[in-house]
């Protein structure tokens, strides 16, 4: 007789999951094919802190690519250009393009031929005040005032070509007001001392950084820093950071030299490993990497919590700076294996199952945006956007992942090591990287076995878009040795092949089957000594492919929230909660961001419903600290509306958890005794916030990240 059942695993991800809430997606102007690459920079430039301005001028050395007299450049839309110059110091004509307002085109009297070689001097100024006209749209990746100023490659503050991927050699000199101590990418002399260039701004120092390694040089920090220089396993580590930051520098140094023996020994080593890490403002992007330096925002300031990120900034000197990615469509092979390389470093760490939990937040990542773009048509998308982020970074990683389960460990692995040698310090290519994986895949074959279809999984992850939704039924037949397991896989796109393994739970040990799924539906016969357990049938039960869940889509919805929360976006915010919990109802995480919005949306009524349906259902073990921090948030509400009694019950609930994520326990007890007023200090967080805004606290986990991170506005704009 038949036993026979019906299991649902929905794994899904559709093209229009979240796209009511979702706002328009950013997307890159097509990159024209580049006539001249910049080999060589002087530049000059002069900081205005009182005026938030720049002052440059940048003397380029220029190689043609093919024969042309157009010299195109981007250059930040906020630069205005006053005049660009040949060699012979004659002027030059130029404009910024009608289309894009980035590119300046300067026109040549006469064609340079291919590989010929001219020099253009530029000379420019502007505001670089917000994040407006940011050729990083609502990101701030160059801020110049008072308090200091922050130039990230990214924002073009000087003319460059082919980004991301041309290498150059520089010499840069800032002229910054005295109080600003400089650090970033190349070697620094020892500051000059400049005449003051008006009364109120007073002395100043001159910066000079000498760049000469081939690589994509140009970020920098000025302010309030100081130099702690540090060692860690024999490598030199220069930490920057106001003095209030600077006591765990040593910890910050042992977290990247850390990372990069790991690396070292996985990858093969970089020509320079030293590094300098740099503490930059809050209000730009979270995390940076350029050639040797490593950038974390002050929300982020912390070694122990930061140390996946450190990793992965670190594996960026190997994959975004020894080895870039020809076009701006190759990116997977730098940002992608450079996000992966957090999971491996995790596991070697830590162990593999830090390495599987980096992996659960990669596959979380993916689902944000996925339908946004196929990965090998990266430059349509907007460098550091979140769509980006999620197809090229968080997917990215994900592809690397599965690909190593393909492959093997040992020929992955090897794989990596050998495209490391072969184009450090070169440019490459999607195609240059799969040749290599399927050489070495081959290589590591046994007699008799099959070789993977690696051709195809390119194919389908590198270009398409979607990931698939399985759903299994089978039937159980009894037999004279055991029992049989006859079923089904199905999933709903056409074009999907990949083996995927099935583990089937049975009265003794379990069964592992592996069944090569083509096409929308694979049948599998399983014969096992042990009755199969009611519902005992999992597919893929080590997560090695990309694929949705309810808990995953649900998480999606709420990282999405988490991001536009951060950018004080609230009310599109709780469509992502709402979302989630449309997807999982009652998942206490949704309940507990969206009080979050609420609060901060200063709609107490709702932000407190919000949180007591978070207490309401016991959360998953990973997000139990929603339950602590629910009382210490209705505990502030009780405060800001003058109901004492209320509040210290709430604060004493939250005490009675025993939970300490994120400091609860303190900033509870501090509440108890004082109480909460917007504006008011945080016990967590002693720095003073702006009146208009809550006390800053650190909380627990997004549904995105690693670490407690409150997820909260962005800074008020200077």
């Amino acid at each position: 007789m038949a036993l026979r059942r019906t299991v649902s695993a929905v794994f899904f991800f559709g093209a229009l999951i979240f796209f009511s809430c979702a706002p328009a997606q950013l997307h890159a102007q097509t990159p024209r094919p580049v006539n001249f690459l910049a080999v060589h920079y002087d530049v000059s430039a002069s900081l205005d802190a009182i005026g938030q301005s720049i002052s440059a001028t940048a003397k380029i050395d220029f190689k043609a690519v093919e024969a042309s007299s157009s010299v195109r450049v981007e250059l930040h839309p906020n630069l205005v250009v006053k005049e660009v110059k040949g060699a012979d110091g004659k002027p030059l004509t130029f404009e910024r393009d009608n289309q894009n307002p980035l590119i300046v085109i300067a026109q040549l009297p006469t064609p340079v031929a291919t590989d010929g070689h001219i020099t253009l001097t530029y000379a420019y100024s502007g505001l670089l005040v917000s994040e407006e006209n940011s050729p990083v749209p609502g990101v701030r990746a160059a801020l110049i005032n008072k308090d200091g100023a922050y130039l990230l490659l990214p924002a073009r503050w000087f003319p460059l070509t082919n980004f991301p991927s041309n290498r150059y050699t520089a010499t840069f000199r800032l002229n910054v007001p005295d109080t600003f101590a400089v650090a970033g990418t190349g070697k620094a002399s020892a500051p000059t001392p400049m005449a003051a260039k008006n009364s109120v701004e007073g002395p100043r120092l001159l910066y000079t950084f000498e760049c000469k390694s081939l690589a994509p040089h140009g970020t920098f920090v000025a302010g309030n820093l100081q130099l702690n220089p540090k060692q860690a396993e024999g490598i030199n580590v220069s930490v920057y950071a106001p003095r209030a930051a600077s006591a765990n520098a040593q910890d910050f140094a042992s977290s990247v030299a850390r990372s990069a023996i790991i690396f070292s020994d996985m990858f093969g080593p970089i020509p320079d490993p030293t590094f300098t890490v740099i503490q930059i403002p809050d209000g730009t992007l979270r995390d940076f990497a350029a050639p040797g330096v490593l950038l974390l925002s002050q929300r982020i300031w912390d070694p122990k919590g930061s140390d996946r990120t450190i990793a992965r900034l670190v594996a960026s000197q190997w994959w975004g700076i020894q080895v870039m990615p020809a076009t701006p469509s190759d990116v997977w092979i730098s940002d992608g294996l450079a996000r992966y390389s957090e999971a491996l470093y995790a596991e070697q760490n830590a162990g593999r199952e830090a390495g599987l939990r980096a992996v659960d937040e990669f596959a979380v990542g993916a689902l944000m945006y996925e339908d946004a773009a196929p990965i090998a048509q990266a430059a349509r998308l907007v460098p550091y956007s979140p769509d980006y982020r999620s197809v090229v970074q968080n997917k990215g990683a994900m592809l690397f992942h599965m690909l190593r389960a393909q492959m093997g460990d040992l020929a992955f692995k090897s794989a990596l090591h050998d495209f490391y040698f072969q184009f450090a310090e070169r440019s490459a290519r999607i195609e240059d990287f799969e040749n290599i994986a399927e050489r070495h895949a081959q290589a590591a074959l046994k007699p008799q076995q099959d070789p993977p279809n690696l051709r195809g999984f390119f194919a389908q992850w590198l270009n398409s878009t979607g990931v698939p939704e399985f759903t299994l039924e089978y039937v159980v037949y009894r037999t004279p040795k055991g029992f049989r397991v006859n079923g089904k896989i199905k999933q709903p796109l056409d074009t999907f092949r990949m083996p995927v393994e099935l583990r089937i739970d049975t009265e003794g040990n379990p069964e592992l089957k592996t069944v090569d799924v083509i096409g929308t539906e694979s049948g599998f016969t399983v014969e096992t000594f042990g009755r199969p357990k009611p519902g005992g049938i999992k597919i893929d039960p080590n997560n090695l492919i990309l694929k949705g869940s309810t808990s995953l889509r649900a998480r999606a919805a709420i990282a999405r929230g988490e991001d536009l929360a951060e950018q004080g976006r609230f009310y599109d915010a709780v469509a992502q909660y709402q979302r989630a919990l449309s997807i999982q109802p009652g998942r206490p995480l949704a309940n507990f961001r969206m009080g979050e919005a609420f609060f901060y949306q200063k709609n107490y009524q709702a932000a407190a419903n919000a949180f007591r349906e978070s207490l309401q259902t016991v959360p998953e073990p990973s997000e139990k600290w929603t339950e602590v921090w629910s009382h210490i948030y209705l505990g502030k509400i009780f405060d800001m509306l003058g109901q004492r009694e209320r509040a210290v019950n709430e604060y004493s609930k939250a005490k009675q958890t025993n939970d300490n994520t994120g400091g609860a326990q303190e900033v509870a007890e501090g509440y108890v005794k004082k109480a909460y007023s917007e504006g008011g200090t945080s016990v967590a967080a002693p720095a003073a916030t702006p009146a208009a805004k809550p006390a800053s606290v650190t909380i627990p986990t997004p549904a995105s990240g690693e670490k407690p991170v409150l997820k909260k506005p962005a800074p008020p704009q200077q």
